[in-house]
């Protein structure tokens, strides 16, 4: 039997990538789907794939920069660039740069086909002699948990003393306290940690596919399998399988859950051929899974073979002493990645941030971090910040002092700025004279081309 692969395609394009789709499909191999590049990476670190397709052109980001970001992923990583017109000459650069080839646009199946045989043939002559690991270790750098609060460092125990075990997990607490970030923390502490991790969100499946995404399915099982697939379980062997939001899970797939967690074998949707999973379960509510049971929504059995060892997360808001830390993190990552230079947090701006009760938690805080970095106009975050880029604090904050020189320039720059640069009416408006004006703008530094 012809083997089959785990395929990742980033393509902005949806047709380009349902055609990639379609055409690796057809030969029995599973592909994941990403439509920018962050989405792609972001994958890269959940699970692992035996070749990436990826878009030279991808919007709001450089191919290249994505090579790079894959690479250091995962440095044995097999990419395959997908090149338009006129970028010939940077796919030849991002061979330069570890890209195993390109193919230009358009291409036919057979043509994608052959070059994706061609790159994993090549990958399993460079693993000769030390063994095919099919799955690289998932990160460069460690999972960090950013904390200080005497909550979280109970937390970190927890997890020191539960990861080398082969114990099931289940990580309790609101949405955005970083269950996600735990339960990897977990995974690279274990013996499985050169192993998959693989996360299925059990919120956004469609409920009609739930098993079919657990187990897999064989072609024909049902209405459109057009092609045998892996399942998560299947996904993860050896590794650690990840059930975020697990409550909302339906009763019927509970019970295979529960067969599948007690035997560690599953059978594909369509087929009656059992298959052995040796893979450690961690889950994850945000909810109240006694309260699920008692309502008939939980199954109690799974929920005792679930819950081994509960490691709960407290919202944020009871663990202040995190925030600042955790602010000053989130401000570094969206300064690189928005390639400005921020040196911090205003006095006030952070007490903003601390006295914010954060009902979105870690997560929202975040988002909120990166949305002031894209307004921010200065080398510090201020509290005009917090108020200009309209987020949830603009309404606490409490103002901080303008000097008057700031009011000047600033009064002047706009006055100079409605009448297009004419510092003749600048002066007359501003009630000075045209050489104290002057005198002003080379003071204040203000913009020669709007002070004409």
């Amino acid at each position: 039997m012809e083997r089959t692969y785990d395929i990742l395609v980033i393509d902005d394009d949806a047709f380009m990538r349902d055609a990639c789709h379609q055409a690796l499909s057809r030969k029995g191999h599973t592909t994941a789907l990403a439509k920018s590049g962050r989405e792609g990476l972001a994958l890269l670190e959940e699970s692992a794939y035996d070749l990436v397709l990826l878009d030279l052109n991808l919007p709001r980001e450089d191919g290249l920069f994505i090579l790079a970001k894959i690479k250091d992923i995962d440095p044995d990583a097999v990419v395959v660039m997908i090149s338009g017109r006129g970028s010939i000459e940077t796919a030849v650069q991002a061979i330069k740069l570890g890209a195993f080839d390109f193919i230009a646009k358009p291409f036919t199946p057979e043509e994608l086909i052959n070059l994706v045989y061609r790159a994993l043939r090549n990958r399993r002559a460079t693993r000769v002699g030390k063994g095919r690991r099919r799955y690289a270790v998932r990160r460069s750098k460690p999972v960090k948990i950013i904390s200080q609060s005497a909550a979280m460092e109970r937390v970190k125990e927890m997890v020191e003393m539960v990861a080398p075990t082969d114990s099931t997990v289940l990580l309790e607490g609101p949405s955005g306290t970083g269950k996600g970030l735990v339960a990897r923390k977990l995974h690279e502490l274990s013996p499985r940690r050169s192993r998959p991790f693989v996360a299925v969100d059990c919120g956004s499946l469609v409920k009609t596919l739930f098993e079919s995404e657990l187990f897999g399915h064989v072609k024909g099982a049902f209405t459109g399998a057009d092609s045998t697939q892996q399942g998560k379980f299947e996904m993860a062997r050896g590794g650690t399988l990840f059930f975020d939001e697990i409550s909302n899970i339906n009763l019927e797939i509970q019970a295979k859950l529960l067969k599948a967690v007690e035997e560690k074998r599953i059978s594909k949707v369509g087929d009656h051929k059992v298959v052995d999973v040796d893979v450690r379960i961690i889950s994850a509510t945000n909810g109240n899974l006694k309260k699920a049971i008692s309502k008939g929504l939980f199954r109690e059995d799974l929920f005792f073979r679930l819950n081994v060892v509960s490691i709960h997360l407290p919202p944020l808001r009871e663990r202040g002493e995190d925030i600042p830390l955790l602010a000053e993190h989130f401000l570094r990552i969206s300064c690189n990645e928005q390639g400005k230079s921020i040196e911090g947090f205003s006095p006030n701006a952070m007490k903003a941030l601390c006295q914010y009760t954060w009902p979105g938690n870690v997560r929202e805080l975040e988002n909120t971090v990166e949305r002031l970095v894209v307004f921010a106009q200065e080398d510090v975050i201020s509290t005009r910040d917090l108020v200009y880029s309209n987020t949830v604090l603009s309404r606490i904050v409490d103002s901080e002092p303008i000097r008057l020189e700031e009011m000047e320039r600033e009064h002047i720059t706009k006055v100079l700025a409605s009448v297009n640069g004419n510092k003749t009416q600048a002066a007359q408006l501003l009630g000075i004279d045209r050489k104290t004006l002057r005198i002003k703008v080379k003071k204040y530094g203000i913009e020669e081309t709007s002070a004409a």
